[in-house]
């Protein structure tokens, strides 16, 4: 956690010479390269030490913060957290490398964001105090808030302040809920919250203040306007982090707090989850289909998708514990790592095209299969993985919801496999009018294919795709344990 924050701090002091193709530009460059790789090594050392059995919490470290308010600097990982830090620190190198050529101003500024903002998104899903929780929480909005508003498109001021005001007044509310807990326990600490008895009435007023931070980071239907903003002018990088991690935090938000915390509160408010979730799917997989911005459309597949996610977590409730409750949640996690790895893919084959072409717009392109063949490839697997084709990571979690849905409700099941066919026919529209069809204008017929840094990127992603979609029992099994640890936290009423 602290190694990206330190590379980050180091790149800030060491500052920027004004000339991006300086020697000094490409040293920072390198460190950053070479802090992500590093910190991606550690996780993956996490994830070998990491016991599939055990049931508590894993690499606990805890150390008095404030003695005075009980605050602890306390971290530890379980089945829940571990794949996606894995996630985080496997997407950064990627970004780092993708932002090498095309960021020409203030480039270690740039990288030291992204390197700070990783070490953040780290203590998010480490932290197990509830006060060093939200610091984290709040504190990577500022990296973020920085990428976007400097390095971002036209209309970025707008979509920074729009970004940053719909998710810090969210989180405000749930330090309203904990600093009740708090007062409830003396403490700060996560499991001490889950412990507290509490009235069914107090359960869903903490439970909305939790939905108003994690609805907004998903982000759910109706608050989910900001992140098509966000996603148009933010650069390449940018959209990367925020689809393939960022929006995940909402999730995590769920199982992490709301569900253990709040079981009554979360069974009386599931179905309004459920119908929330079946809207993003539904509605927002026909707003895609009007789309004419590639990034734009991309961002609202993201929305869809992530409905999947908050729905397998909500149906934990209409579901016999003895038909595999667990499924759905299970579906939801590998869901969230899935979409990770697939939304960034799309993002960066986006960002290849905008370097070359600085345009968005689906109408600007045609025939790119022609004169970037390579490129067409990548792109089209992605495409298919998103539409949720079988043998890719986009179809392990949306089945498993899916078949979790059926044991629910027939209607809840239908609803949710229509994102099949919406996403199919926004997918394919799009790399239809994108990538074939004749040569549509002078600067696509002298577009160059992908260099070798380009490729490596998008390869990478390509293999972790087709990994999970035909191997993905690695990653149930790490997760498996604490669903089942979940699920029994949440069958426990607290009233």
């Amino acid at each position: 956690m602290w190694l990206p924050i330190a590379g980050g701090v180091l790149l800030l002091v060491i500052g920027d010479s004004g000339d991006a193709r300086s020697s000094q530009a490409s040293f920072m460059r390198f460190v950053a390269l070479v802090v992500s790789v590093l910190t991606f090594l550690l996780s993956v050392v996490l994830y070998a030490g990491f016991d599939n059995s055990a049931t508590g919490m894993q690499f606990v470290e805890r150390i008095v913060w404030v003695e005075s308010l009980n605050v602890y600097y306390y971290l530890g990982v379980d089945g829940l957290s571990a794949p996606l830090i894995l996630l985080t620190t496997f997407i950064t190198p990627l970004v780092v490398i993708a932002g090498w050529d095309s960021i020409r101003s203030r480039p270690a500024q740039y990288f030291a964001a992204f390197l700070i903002l990783e070490g953040l998104m780290i203590g998010v899903f480490a932290a197990l105090d509830g006060l060093l929780f939200y610091v984290f929480w709040e504190a990577m909005l500022i990296p973020m808030f920085l990428i976007i508003g400097v390095w971002g498109g036209e209309r970025r001021v707008y979509a920074t302040l729009k970004f940053f005001l719909y998710t810090f007044l969210g989180s405000v509310l749930m330090l309203v809920a904990f600093i009740y807990l708090y007062l409830q326990t003396g403490s700060f600490d996560l499991f001490g919250f889950m412990n507290v008895p509490l009235s069914l009435s107090v359960q869903q007023v903490i439970f909305i203040a939790f939905l108003l931070a994690f609805a907004v980071k998903v982000p759910m239907w109706p608050v989910h306007t900001w992140l098509p903003d966000a996603h148009v002018e933010a650069p390449t990088g940018g959209s990367v982090i925020l689809a393939a991690i960022m929006l995940k935090m909402g999730g995590y938000g769920f199982v992490r707090l709301s569900l253990p915390i709040v079981p009554d509160g979360s069974a009386y408010f599931s179905g309004l989850m459920i119908a929330l979730s079946l809207i993003a799917v539904v509605y927002i997989g026909f707003v895609a289909l009007m789309q004419k911005d590639m990034k734009k459309l991309i961002a609202y597949s993201s929305i869809a998708h992530m409905g999947f996610v908050t729905l397998g977590m909500f149906l934990l409730w209409h579901i016999a514990a003895e038909t595999g409750a667990g499924l759905g949640m299970t579906g939801a996690m590998v869901q969230m790592i899935s979409h990770g790895l697939i939304s960034g893919a799309l993002f960066l084959c986006v960002g290849v095209l905008y370097d070359r072409v600085h345009s968005r717009q689906i109408a600007d392109y045609g025939g790119v299969a022609n004169t970037m063949p390579v490129f067409a490839a990548f792109m089209v697997l992605f495409s298919m993985a998103n539409a949720g084709l079988p043998g890719t990571s986009g179809f392990v979690g949306e089945f498993m919801v899916i078949i979790a849905s059926f044991k629910a409700n027939f209607w809840y099941a239908f609803l949710a496999a229509s994102t099949l066919v919406l996403g199919a026919a926004y997918t394919l529209w799009m790399v239809k009018r994108v990538i074939y069809g004749e040569v549509a204008n002078d600067n696509v017929a002298k577009l160059q294919d992908l260099n070798a840094r380009e490729f490596i990127v998008l390869a990478v992603l390509a293999i972790s795709v087709l990994l999970v979609g035909l191997w993905p029992a690695p990653l149930v099994d790490m997760m498996n344990t604490s669903v089942d640890l979940l699920i029994e936290q949440v069958a426990q009423t607290k009233l």
